[in-house]
């Protein structure tokens, strides 16, 4: 393929062009420690825990999300965004220790509230984009409120426990025969608020970045299409001759001087590193 441009800022300036973008008012990262929270579990799951002497646990996973945004009263330009983690909590359990651990899942809820700044809209946009399986009707028209974001990773498992549940420290999700289809669908059973033998609580690490945003138009300087730089390639490299690309990791074998971990001489011995 001849004459191929890349994308770059190395080429000067053509044309300042408008573009519709997403604008992030304000954000905020939070690191919530979730201590004793009740795991809910469903009949089949309960079953197992009710057998179980020692549990392990796993690993957690946040499988959905629900995010609400309501403006704050007499605040003009805040919003106070209502957030719901559900978090699959996989666990090992063991009815004594010479026999194999049998799996078993279950749902942590935890809510959360973050007020943050959104700005001010008095519009309504309408689009003329459709959705194609409702006969060509256009999509509804969005509110003034702005967007929420969540980000966050899977949650550390610090701690769990089984209990009797009258000795938890925090209760399960009280509207448990609400929780949405999509997230019990996750789950082989049904959920229940009947009496169990044993229960288990856990105490999770959970990471999370909260933001809002608004369709904004913005000026932005121009410098020319983005024209791919490579041609597409279906070759299949033989697996050897991949191998033989990889450069060999000296490092790994030789470990480097002091020295040469720091640039500006060798490390203090009992130093932190963090200038104190």
């Amino acid at each position: 393929m001849a004459d191929i441009r890349g994308c770059g800022c190395n080429q000067p300036i053509k044309e300042a062009v408008c573009i519709d973008t997403k604008r992030i008012y304000d954000s905020c990262a939070d690191k919530d420690c979730i201590s004793g929270i009740q795991v809910c579990f469903t009949d089949c799951e309960q079953a197992k825990i009710n057998c179980a002497n020692s549990i392990r646990c796993r690993g957690c996973e946040v499988t959905n999300c629900f995010i609400d945004v309501e403006e704050v009263p007499f605040n003009r330009g805040f919003y106070s965004v209502d957030i719901t983690f559900f978090i699959k909590v996989k666990l090992d359990t063991y009815t004594c220790s010479i026999t194999p651990s049998v799996p078993a899942e279950g749902l942590v809820i935890f809510t959360k509230k973050a007020i943050l700044y959104g700005s001010d809209g008095r519009v309504k946009t309408f689009s003329s984009e459709f959705s194609p399986d409702e006969f060509d009707e256009q999509l509804v028209p969005t509110t003034t409120n702005p967007i929420a974001k969540v980000q966050c990773v899977d949650p550390i498992c610090l701690d769990a426990k089984l209990c009797r549940p009258c000795d938890c420290c925090e209760p399960p999700f009280r509207g448990i025969s609400n929780i949405p289809g999509c997230v019990c669908r996750q789950f082989s059973g049904s959920f229940t608020n009947s009496q169990s033998d044993k229960a288990v609580r856990v105490t999770l690490g959970l990471f999370s970045i909260v933001q809002l945003e608004r369709d904004v138009q913005i000026m932005i300087p121009s410098y020319d299409f983005c024209i791919p730089s490579k041609e597409c390639t279906c070759d299949k490299d033989d697996p050897c001759d991949s191998f033989k690309k990889i450069r060999f990791p000296l490092d790994e074998f030789f470990p480097p001087d002091p020295g040469e971990l720091n640039d500006d001489g060798p490390e203090i011995i009992g130093s932190c590193g963090c200038g104190g």
